[in-house]
């Protein structure tokens, strides 16, 4: 890539094309071999300006995991119909992402693998709950939703909301680990499963759920 080249692309664009390249290299080399120098290398940069980007090789993986579920959701907004009701939302979106998972299995490998092995100075993991905050809150927002349109019944949001992610997490780790799966089935039932349990009778009568 040329100066020039690199000069047409915007902060926020060449910090992106620098977080792609990071999953790209974890997928084709592994976490552990995935140096800083390949990475550059995939991304067409100087090694020296990741790190005007990220403050070192942690924040890096975990940034480029972060902007690859971030990645997710753009994606899943974009091309799903926010306004039709939230238990075909919810069922839509689920069999997105099991869609998404087939078709992007390097990606998932490589997001997992960070996710679950990277680790801060003090050996403690990199990752926890605690940044699905931003998701949580998006679910909960969309279970009151549900809520006050009477297809849901009462139930704690939030609880809902680390539940659904578990599940869905627990899915994308099973697909990972059993590649032959049928991940659609297994994601429309994973949806009857969740939605069983949020919905009224009458409504869940109602959806045909």
């Amino acid at each position: 890539m040329t100066t020039r080249q690199r000069q047409r692309l915007s902060e926020a664009e060449r910090r992106a094309q620098i977080l792609r390249a990071t999953i790209a290299v974890v997928a084709a080399h592994g976490l552990d071999g995935a140096s800083t120098n390949l990475i550059a290398e995939q991304a067409r940069v100087s090694k020296g300006l990741i790190w005007h980007y990220f403050a070192d090789k942690n924040d890096l993986m975990k940034q480029a995991v972060l902007a690859a579920l971030a990645e997710i959701q753009r994606k899943i907004a974009a091309e799903l119909d926010l306004s039709m009701p939230v238990p075909d939302l919810l069922r839509s979106a689920i069999r997105w992402v099991a869609a998404w998972s087939t078709a992007n299995r390097a990606v998932l490998t490589a997001t997992n693998q960070i996710a679950r092995n990277l680790r801060l100075p003090d050996g403690t993991p990199a990752f926890s709950l605690a940044d699905y905050e931003e998701l949580y809150q998006l679910q909960e927002a969309l279970f009151r939703r549900g809520q006050e349109e009477g297809w849901f019944r009462e139930f704690d949001t939030r609880v809902m909301a680390v539940t659904y992610q578990g599940a869905v997490d627990a899915m994308l780790g099973y697909f990972e680990s059993h590649p032959d799966v049928d991940t659609d089935r297994y994601a429309t039932t994973l949806a009857d499963i969740l939605l069983a349990a949020m919905m009224s009778g009458r409504s869940f009568t109602q959806s045909g759920a």
